[in-house]
């Protein structure tokens, strides 16, 4: 619609005679995009971008629509035919219409009805594991048909609902599907990272444009995979899916771009794709047979215009070797090298547009994976590149008040930041500091917390509005709650403050929680599969209060040893803290006998101290079912 209509001349003289046009990005003003595809919604029954809003001077809509045409097809109203009716009702009707807007601002205003009595407990995680396991796709893994999305948040959440259950099904969906999508056109096979989502139902085509919430949230699933299962693969893909950011997606002062787009050259996908042609070109005719073979890589294509996207759908590596008469060494290099070669080939290309805006709430969630990346993996590269992230969002995204601003771009920062970004970057902090054991991200996460509560809180009703008390009065203050393709301010608040509570012993964050999830409870009722992040909010809430407490020298080799074996464990609903041995803070926990010693705590009474590494082991694997 952009290049159809609004780069049109003729268009742009109607606009300018009659209307005044604002363009709004939906990612710098979400809370705007929000209010008003709401009322597209209402008046349509449907919402969708690109979205099109009319309304009067004091910001009331009258009419709503998605995408027009510049002239009328396939039934669509054409932009220019709509602007000039509303032109002339607005003439003529001025009135009529003014009173449509109120209608329709009176009835967003209108308080919700109650949404009836919904009981905080396992029936309701019962309730949203049953929904997925309706929706699950056997055959390619994932949920529902096409277009297909990741939404990573169902991942994680039905590994806690197959560990708080015991429950297999559960874990071998997340492994169907995390498997299949990286055997997918939906992942860059030579560049790493993934797509926004895929067209088809067998995770091919994808819409090309990579956002870097998904690659957060996505390798935060594959990170927890492995952790539950051992599968070296999981951890591989994390990795590379860290190596992207890395390189294609952070700013030199630390902060994480937002996108990148699909097109190049005005193109779909050009960049991404080649022929079987350019592959026996670039690889040599042996070499890039096998390799445009194993990558489905065709004459014909999989793609437009007899182009192909790489991907190992149905493919297995070792068949393909014993088919190929080599070993699984010699093919896997055979293919390092042709991913290799055909990268720095494409490098060559003209590249998608970069979207360098850095925004505070999907610069949290990256923070969020990079902690856990170092913890999980052991590297301590990834736990750099975190505090390089808060580093940069302190400096540059927060105000000399205090108060948090949504975005950055070349220098500048601007608007106030909303439910997301607190909430997103006060997980970032609680992972920084189970990572570091550094208590600066602790006490930050504090005060952010405090903040939260002071500028979005409802001391009514409970839960969070989307935003400030302090932000520009929009014609309604929402709160939301379903987690779609990132999961809501609302869902990570609730678990990251109950997280916070059992870190600090302050139990004001855990009231909060508490109220939040009650509030939504009877909407989440209606439909528990579209809320997974609540969900693992509400699986926290239902497991016993846990603490994992460590006292020693952060540095001595005892101290990494306990640190080691938590890392590897899946604890979702354990908080840990550390305290060194010399902390004046701590009167509660002691060193026991000069070394490393672990508190488990559970409901607010502790086990006696370890100090023995392997019986740490043996009871964290027996509490949590662990696999590997």
């Amino acid at each position: 619609m952009e290049r159809e209509c609004f780069e049109d001349q003729e268009i742009a003289d109607v606009l300018n005679q009659h209307f005044i046009a604002i363009k709004v990005d939906r990612e710098e003003r979400p809370d705007v995009d929000g209010i008003y595809m709401s009322v597209c919604q209402a008046l349509t029954g449907q919402g969708g971008w690109p979205l099109t809003i009319i309304m009067a001077p004091d910001k009331k809509p009258f009419f709503a629509g998605t995408y027009f045409p510049k002239h009328r097809k396939m039934g669509r109203m054409g932009l220019l035919e709509l602007l000039t009716t509303l032109h002339q009702h607005w003439e003529k009707n001025r009135s009529e219409i003014l009173k449509a807007g109120n209608e329709i601002v009176n009835i967003l205003q209108r308080p919700k009805p109650p949404s009836g009595e919904g009981q905080i407990g396992e029936d309701l995680l019962k309730q949203a594991y049953l929904e997925l396991e309706n929706s699950y796709d056997p055959q390619y893994g994932g949920f529902g048909s096409a277009p297909k999305f990741p939404t990573p948040h169902k991942i994680t959440f039905l590994l806690r609902y197959w560990q708080h259950f015991k429950e297999p099904k559960a874990l071998a969906m997340v492994e169907k599907t995390l498997m299949s999508m990286w055997q997918g056109g939906i992942y860059d096979h030579l560049g790493y990272g993934f797509a926004r989502y895929s067209t088809d139902q067998k995770w091919l085509v994808p819409h090309f444009e990579k956002m870097l919430y998904d690659n957060a949230l996505l390798c935060t699933s594959y990170l927890e995979a492995y952790q539950c299962t051992g599968n070296q693969e999981f951890a591989r893909i994390a990795e590379d899916i860290l190596t992207y950011v890395m390189r294609d997606m952070m700013d030199k002062n630390g902060g994480f771009y937002s996108a990148e787009d699909a097109d190049s050259e005005g193109v779909e996908g050009k960049f991404y794709i080649f022929t079987r042609k350019q592959v026996l070109e670039i690889l040599g005719e042996e070499e890039g047979t096998l390799f445009a073979d194993f990558y489905h890589i065709s004459s014909q294509g999989n793609f437009e215009h007899g182009t192909s996207i790489l991907h190992l759908i149905g493919r297995n590596l070792e068949e393909y070797a014993r088919v190929a008469n080599k070993t699984v060494e010699n093919l896997s290099e055979v293919l390092k090298k042709g991913r290799e070669k055909l990268y720095q080939v494409r490098e060559a290309r003209i590249h998608p547009y970069k979207d360098d805006k850095i925004l505070t709430a999907w610069n949290g969630l990256m923070i969020a994976a990079f902690a856990k990346a170092a913890r999980v993996l052991k590297q301590s590269k990834y736990a750099k590149v975190a505090e390089q992230g808060i580093a940069f969002i302190y400096e540059k995204l927060m105000g000399s008040n205090g108060r948090l601003l949504a975005r950055y771009r070349e220098g500048e920062a601007a608007h106030l930041a909303y439910l997301d970004d607190y909430a997103f970057l006060l997980m970032a902090l609680i992972e920084a500091y189970e990572t570091t054991c550094n208590d600066y991200y602790l006490q930050q996460a504090v005060i952010l917390a405090k903040d939260m509560g002071e500028l979005f809180g409802d001391r009514t009703e409970g839960g969070f509005y989307f935003y400030g008390n302090d932000g520009e009065e929009l014609i309604v203050r929402p709160k939301e709650i379903y987690d779609g393709a990132i999961p809501s301010g609302n869902s990570v608040a609730a678990l990251a403050l109950q997280k916070l509570a059992d870190m600090t012993e302050d139990r004001s964050f855990s009231d909060t929680a508490e109220r939040l999830l009650g509030n939504f409870a009877g909407e989440v009722s209606r439909y528990a599969a579209g809320y997974t992040y609540f969900m693992m909010a509400v699986d926290y809430y239902l497991a016993d209060n846990t603490k994992i407490v460590i006292v020693g020298d952060k540095e001595a080799a005892d101290t990494k040893a306990m640190f080691d074996v938590i890392n590897n464990c899946f604890l979702p609903s354990a908080a840990m803290r550390f305290y060194d041995k010399h902390s004046r803070e701590n009167m509660e926990y002691k060193e026991i006998d000069h070394k490393a010693t672990a508190y488990i705590c559970k409901n607010f009474a502790c086990q006696p101290p370890i100090t023995n590494v392997e019986k740490l082991r043996n009871l964290l694997m027996k509490e949590y079912n662990k696999i590997n």
